[in-house]
């Protein structure tokens, strides 16, 4: 019935973007009740009471502003997007997984990262380009890497890396939901954010190395290199920097010559351009295998944060309709600062604060992005989108329940706190980095 019901959910959604019929958009809020209703009852733990609270106040206020069917329904499908894109981006890290191509990046990375910080940078690097084409699943990838030989005194750092290396792929991943729920809502073109982004990515390297430099410096003095011997040099797979690259420029391509929502190309870019890399890899097995896992495996997985994502766009459409957007630039004007730097400021610790204490993100980006006109607040729509994606990007590090810092506590078997704790410095240094950057790009033009 799960499946039924996010699939049909996908097809109307498609089918509405191609024919722009008015009467699918009652349909697909219809759809959206209906899976939240079937998939409620199997959610479990902070992730039901945030459902079911978000349904509850979402419905009071709809109640309260006499709010008509029409309403409900578009406030129920703000985030079907975001469904969408969970169906299809994934394909995307099957030809990644080629056989081949991890071995080759196994030798690379043990041939070429033999110093503690070269070590530290390359897992946070990589982890950011793997994080862009198969999400959270780039964390196993490159922790089995970084692992295959021990790494004395490294365990805390190179935890630190592959968190903020996932962070740094949220900030310009085109499949990732931060970046489909932004753009979509600012009518924004994924390339007019991308050199502002990828800016952001590269300070975030700089970031994380300035704040363990100290750490760093002293592993480099405790544990003696290996000998030079033991190694040979090897280069990073041809093969699969090719399919990156190609990925990524595929989807430039496609936004420029074909007329169509953002997600809409992705899904069209994730279902072929796998299946002919795989094909012309002479891998069709490694390609159905891996579609096979994503419905069975990948998929299901998703749906508890499918649910909420449903759940959190009624709840974000229904404070919309209190034009409580409104009133924000009226109060952030007593403070006495530049309207759109206490804004900057307000967004930050709104998101960052909310998600030091598991609050998913996409709450409250979902909030300003719907509810806030970015001109009453005296930014462009391009300001907006960096500010929330930096925003987004830097509190994953520290959220206690994002999948990430889960994932990394199974995986060194310690608490979760204690995998978000060294992160917090992270985030603030982030959080500095991200208002300066934007002041300057802000004064540049």
């Amino acid at each position: 019935m799960e499946r039924i019901a996010l699939f049909s959910m996908a097809a109307v959604y498609i089918v509405q973007q191609l024919t722009h019929l008015k009467v699918l958009t009652s349909v697909l809020g219809g759809l959206v009740f209906v899976a939240i209703a079937v998939m409620l009852p199997k959610l479990k733990g902070l992730t039901r009471w945030l459902t079911i609270s978000f349904l509850v106040v979402g419905t009071v206020l709809m109640l309260i502003q006499k709010a008509e069917p029409k309403v409900w329904f578009e406030a129920a499908g703000i985030n079907v997007t975001i469904v969408t894109l969970f169906m299809f981006a994934p394909l995307f890290g099957i030809p990644v997984r080629l056989p081949a191509y991890v071995e080759s990046l196994k030798r690379f990375y043990e041939a070429n990262f033999r110093s503690r910080t070269a070590l530290f940078m390359g897992t946070q690097m990589l982890t950011q380009i793997m994080g862009v084409f198969i999400n959270v699943g780039s964390i196993p990838v490159v922790y089995q890497m970084v692992f295959v030989n021990p790494q004395p005194k490294m365990s805390r750092l190179l935890a630190n890396a592959l968190n903020r290396g996932f962070a740094g792929a949220i900030l310009w991943s085109p499949y990732f939901a931060a970046m489909t729920l932004v753009t979509s809502a600012l009518a924004l073109s994924w390339s007019a954010v991308l050199p502002y982004l990828l800016g952001l990515a590269i300070l975030s390297l700089v970031v994380s190395w300035a704040l363990d430099f100290r750490e760093l410096r002293q592993v480099e003095k405790d544990v003696q290199p290996e000998a030079d011997t033991a190694h040979k040099k090897a280069a990073f797979p041809v093969g699969l920097g090719l399919y990156l690259m190609t990925a990524i420029l595929a989807i430039l391509l496609l936004e420029r010559w074909v007329e169509l929502p953002m997600v809409m190309l992705i899904c069209i870019a994730a279902v072929l351009f796998p299946l002919i890399w795989c094909l012309a890899a002479r891998a069709k097995d490694v390609y159905l295998e891996g579609l096979k896992n994503h419905l069975n495996v990948t998929f299901p997985a998703l749906q508890k944060e499918i649910t909420l994502f449903m759940a959190a766009g009624f709840f974000s459409g229904a404070i919309g309709i209190t034009k409580f957007g409104a009133a924000v630039p009226a109060l952030l004007a007593q403070i006495p600062l530049p309207v759109f730097l206490s804004f900057s400021l307000f967004t930050v610790l709104l998101i960052a604060g909310t998600s030091f204490i598991g609050l998913h993100p996409i709450v409250p980006v979902t909030i300003l992005v719907s509810g806030i006109d970015p001109v009453s607040v005296h930014i462009s729509p391009v300001y907006f989108a960096v500010l929330l994606l930096g925003s987004w990007s830097l509190s994953n590090p520290i959220s206690p329940a994002s999948a990430v810092n889960n994932l990394l506590a199974g995986l060194f078997h310690k608490p979760v706190f204690e995998m978000a704790k060294p992160n917090y410095k992270f985030a603030g240094g982030m959080a500095v980095t991200l208002i300066l950057f934007l002041l300057t790009v802000m004064l540049l033009k």
